[in-house]
């Protein structure tokens, strides 16, 4: 059935009023998707970079292999790349303990979706991410260029491979579902960049008018001993 029959239909049977709801709880659930892909594919961002990351840890620890009298630069380059993944997760939680949420989805293949690829994202975290950066300071792995060299970056490369590649189908499955385009995520990610960016401006101005108030306290306080 078509939008504009359902929507007649509705008039017909329910009224006005009953039209109104609809509209209503249609961009409530339109609202609710677009903040869970937007997450999606935030996090899906993320951990690509890190996947990235791994990989490039190889390649410079196959260059120090190649010649070892890199090591001095070349440590300090796989430092830098150790992967990070830093997940706001007041979406997830948002998603994953408001029944009304769930109701208004009204999707259960997609919201089984979405809880399947924050599953794999705290995986992700807690096997690749947390994993190799305590492993090497467990192991002290840069300490030497032996600790260095046999440090094995594979196990965890491959992990990150699957991972990515689990979350990446969850995704796109989830877009398909909710007929979510990328134009549409583009225009959103934007909407979302602009307030986030204004809400930045507001706290660094708040932030400033405090920074005011104390610099005039202080002086106050320093003035002070000049009554004596």
């Amino acid at each position: 059935m078509s939008i504009l029959a359902t929507t007649v239909s509705i008039v017909l049977t329910f009224g006005t009023a009953a039209i109104i709801d609809h509209h209503k709880q249609e961009n409530d659930k339109r609202e609710i998707v677009m903040m869970v892909m937007y997450d999606m594919y935030n996090s899906l961002e993320m951990v690509q970079r890190a996947d990235s990351a791994l990989y490039e840890s190889m390649n410079i620890q196959l260059k120090l292999a190649k010649d070892t009298t890199q090591y001095d630069v070349l440590w300090m380059s796989l430092a830098a790349f150790l992967p990070q993944t830093d997940f706001t997760e007041t979406t997830e939680h948002i998603f994953s303990t408001s029944m009304e949420t769930i109701h208004t989805l009204n999707n259960v293949l997609f919201t089984e979706n979405v809880a399947g690829f924050y599953r794999i994202r705290h995986d992700y975290k807690t096997m690749v991410n947390d994993s190799i950066n305590k492993e090497i300071v467990q192991m002290n792995t840069f300490s030497s260029l032996k600790a260095t060299l046999n440090f094995r970056y594979m196990n965890y490369a491959i992990l990150s491979r699957g991972f990515v590649k689990g979350m990446q189908m969850k995704f796109e499955q989830c877009k398909q579902m909710m007929d979510v385009s990328d134009n549409d995520l583009d225009a959103y990610r934007k909407e979302r960049e602009k307030i986030e960016c204004d809400y930045k401006d507001i706290k660094s101005e708040k932030l400033k008018a405090i920074d005011e108030i104390i610099t005039l306290q202080n002086e106050i306080d320093a003035a002070k001993p000049k009554l004596n």
